[in-house]
């Protein structure tokens, strides 16, 4: 399951929340908790857009330049990607390991991270229910793709936030 989504991710590149058909293509191999975590995402940008009506405000979601499943900046657009390991946790969940490698053979690649995508079974099915953009060499700390939907909102409220990087560690 997890190697039939990071096929769409390099196919598709998504950016941001997904929209009408790259949706449809992504929301089978989502768990239902992380379905309604993105309408919730989804619901406070539009209650950000109501407080801030004016249209040259960038809005400050973070999700928005996003790869939801790579990662940010130059991690949107994976060309290639490996499961690497599977690890059970004792919540019956597994964490699966992919290697994401960004530019293309025979050159050498100009960047390789990693994330792990929160697998559970739901309704009889594989699903995934979160992704953690693992700590690297240019990234200081592991962050959730959960935390990063939620970062400003209370539930579908927008009410701001301090430091970004504060409350995505503490999403972790």
């Amino acid at each position: 399951m997890v190697r039939s989504l990071y096929r769409e991710v390099v196919t598709r590149h998504p950016v941001g929340i997904p929209e009408d058909v790259d949706m449809k293509t992504f929301a089978p191999y989502l768990s239902k908790a992380l379905l309604h975590r993105i309408d919730l995402a989804l619901a406070c940008s539009s209650d950000w857009d109501r407080q801030y009506p004016d249209p040259n405000l960038k809005p400050p979601f973070g999700w928005l330049e996003a790869g939801l499943f790579s990662g940010d900046d130059e991690r949107t657009s994976p060309r290639i990607f490996h499961i690497e390991t599977t690890q059970s946790e004792k919540n019956g969940s597994f964490r699966v390991y992919v290697r994401l490698t960004w530019g293309s053979p025979p050159k050498r690649p100009w960047m390789i991270w990693r994330v792990a995508a929160i697998v559970l079974r739901e309704n009889g099915r594989f699903v995934v229910d979160d992704v953690i953009y693992l700590k690297d060499k240019s990234r200081d700390v592991e962050w959730r793709l959960s935390g990063y939907l939620s970062a400003g909102c209370n539930g579908s409220r927008w009410v701001g936030r301090g430091n970004q990087s504060d409350d995505l560690k503490q999403q972790r």
